[in-house]
């Protein structure tokens, strides 16, 4: 058969790809190329292999071992190409030519087709084989690619190399003025040792149900080892929003184990839920995890929690229940976010 461009999706467990390379092995198939990439239902495992079994022979083989929505397209040898360097030499083309950002998208990604779309177009569409990709609050760039669907980790990727087109970002302030809803500003600034005594007070002033919310049990303090984690920018990200000399709320972005995904959450003291605060707190974090190059944020919440539901569905996740049906999880695409300027709106 050649070359053949082979995906599908698996259970997040132990020796899933082993079965995969084994199945692939017993068809005659030499792997070439391997990439991982999370997306919401589990891990897509993408091969580029050369393998004298047809196609549909290849795909009943991978079904069988575990695989799910198998795709086999042919490929070429130019994809053999190492993927690090292909990556930096269409940089380098970008920029020098920022104007050709759609073309060089289209090559990134080995999309079929890639065009401006402004306004009312950019919202996403539900059709897989389309990615629409932000570049200004009203401006995109849409791909097509027929018989592969686009993948988290595969936007995420877009959106790494649209910021090169870009003007440079100004540099983050270590404090960040925050105007709400109501026009009471607050300010934010990374967590650290510093406010140990001032997150104490904060978890005093939470009502259980708020620490409830957070922690998953209405937790009285926090454990200094869990405090030192937080501060810890090896392990995650975390913010602090100051009002009148206290912290008011706090943002939590983990990192996990999982490739690609971090993980956030979030604590609010209760006479500040509701004006606004969690919503740019979130967005804060979604840009940060962006910057950091995840191609995925993921939330665990109580299913009674109704105000984090409402805003990161406002935020484009998408919830599901766990194995434990008093617990959702939230999954957002961190590649096609765009963060907000200015004051958010009040959530509903």
């Amino acid at each position: 058969m050649g070359f053949l461009r082979i995906r599908t999706t698996v259970d997040e467990r132990p020796g899933r790809l082993a079965s995969l390379t084994a199945a692939l092995a017993a068809k005659g198939g030499n792997i070439l190329g391997l990439s991982v990439q999370p997306d919401t239902d589990g891990t897509v495992d993408e091969f580029i292999a050369d393998i004298p079994a047809s196609a549909e022979t290849v795909r009943e083989a991978l079904e069988a071992a575990g695989g799910r929505r198998v795709q086999v397209v042919p490929a070429t040898a130019h994809e053999l190409t190492d993927e690090p360097t292909r990556v930096l030499l269409l940089a380098s083309r970008l920029r020098a030519a920022p104007w050709r950002l759609p073309e060089v998208l289209a090559d990134l990604l080995r999309a079929d087709d890639a065009r401006w779309v402004y306004g009312a177009d950019l919202s996403d569409l539900p059709d897989p084989t389309l990615l629409t990709v932000p570049v200004a609050p009203r401006r995109a760039i849409r791909l097509r690619r027929i018989g592969l669907p686009f993948t988290l980790t595969e936007s995420a990727r877009a959106a790494a190399l649209v910021r090169l087109a870009q003007p440079p970002a100004e540099t983050m302030p270590a404090e960040r003025p925050v105007t709400l809803s109501d026009g009471i500003e607050v300010r934010v600034r990374p967590l650290t040792h510093l406010y140990r005594e001032a997150v104490r007070d904060l978890h005093d002033r939470c009502s259980p149900d708020s620490r409830r919310f957070r922690y998953f049990t209405s937790m009285p303090s926090l454990p200094p080892r869990m405090f030192d984690r937080l501060c810890d920018r090896d392990r995650g990200h975390s913010l602090v929003a100051g009002y009148d000399g206290q912290v008011v709320a706090m943002a939590n972005l983990l990192f996990s184990p999982d490739p690609g995904i971090a993980e956030m959450a979030f604590l609010v003291e209760d006479r500040w839920q509701g004006r606004g605060l969690g919503s740019t707190l979130a967005r804060m974090l979604l840009q940060e995890a962006r910057d950091l190059g995840f191609a995925e944020v993921k939330a665990t919440l109580l299913s009674d929690n109704a105000r984090m539901r409402r805003l990161l569905l406002s935020l484009g996740a998408t919830l599901a229940y766990t194995e434990d049906p008093g617990v959702l999880e939230a999954r957002i695409a961190a590649g096609a976010t765009v963060p907000l300027p200015g004051p958010l709106p009040r959530p509903s």
